[in-house]
Formats: C-alpha cells, structure tokens, sequence
C-alpha cells in the first residue's frame, strides 16, 4: 500500500479489499485497518473496504458502529455482490456505505433476460435516489459496456477493461 500510495502512477486509484465476516466481527478491526493506514503511511480515502449483504446479519449494530469509525477516517465502504445475498432495504437504509456492486450474474445476462436487466436499473435507481455510487461488476462486452453507459452507471469492472494482473504488470493508460 505504502508503494502504490507513493507512485505518481497509482497514488490516485483506489485498493478496494474484500472483508470477511470473520474480520469484521474481531474486537480489534477498526483498530487494526487503522494501525495499518498509519503505518504504511497512505491516504484513507484511497481504501475502500468491501463487504457482502450477509456479513451483516449476524450484528449489524456492531457492524455500524465500526464502519462508521473508519469512514470518519477516510475508508470507503461498498456492498458487494448486492442483490445475491439477504438484501434488505431495512438493512440499507441504515448501513453507512458509499457503494453498491451489481453482481456480475445480473450484468451477464442483462441484455437476454429481462429480469436480470429490471434488476439492474432497479439497483442502479436506488442507488441514485439513496446518494450511494453504482459499480457494474463483470462486464465482458461492449454491448454491456454500452448499455450501462446508457442507463447511467457511472462505473464498471470486468475482463472488457482488463484481467487481474500483479502490480508490475499494471498499464496506467486509461481505457474506452
């Protein structure tokens, strides 16, 4: 972290880490990401923190309270593979999240199933209305590319932009 905060290159993108429901419910979680942010020297705004629907069903005062403690410094939270969990909109309404990730199972099919295409512009309406960002996950091909544009997803990942590679291997060029 403290390398790809520091290069011209990569200070300016985001590191976004899945959360495990195991990490999430230590005692010391906030204390931990927070030693870590300060030892490695690198901008908390620059940490978004990942975590799924289901996370959350076991103590989600707890899970507020400490999500809320890392936002006050700076981490981004997000709600990963929204919409394959226990989606609750009680739930939402009351999580301090910055993002919700479409699952990439709805972005596969939504142009050959009209479910799947409903689910997306209803993820990415709610989105708007509850002020949250909306990343696309998954996306292959330019005519996912196209459509999401279209309905007003401002962001969007998947093998059409690039596959997972080490950070060595990176290309900073930006992509269509």
């Amino acid at each position: 972290m403290e390398i790809w905060s520091q290069s011209e290159q990569t200070q300016h993108l985001t590191i976004a880490v899945n959360i495990s429901e195991h990490q999430l419910r230590r005692e010391d979680f906030v204390t931990t990401v927070t030693q870590q942010i300060q030892t490695h020297q690198f901008n908390p705004n620059r940490l978004e923190l990942e975590i799924t629907e289901s996370i959350l069903m076991t103590d989600l005062d707890s899970s507020i309270t400490k999500i809320k403690k890392l936002r006050k410094q700076g981490v981004t939270f997000a709600i990963d593979d929204f919409g394959t969990g226990y989606s609750s909109l009680n739930y939402l309404k009351k999580l301090p999240i910055d993002w919700l990730k479409i699952d990439q199972s709805f972005v596969r099919d939504m142009l050959n199933n009209k479910q799947d295409e409903a689910i997306v512009k209803t993820i990415l309406a709610l989105s708007k209305t509850m002020g949250l960002t909306t990343i696309a996950e998954g996306v292959e091909t330019e005519q996912q590319r196209d459509f999401l544009i279209k309905l007003g997803c401002p962001i969007m990942q998947g093998y059409l932009f690039d596959k997972p590679k080490r950070l060595e291997d990176l290309n900073y060029e930006q992509h269509p």
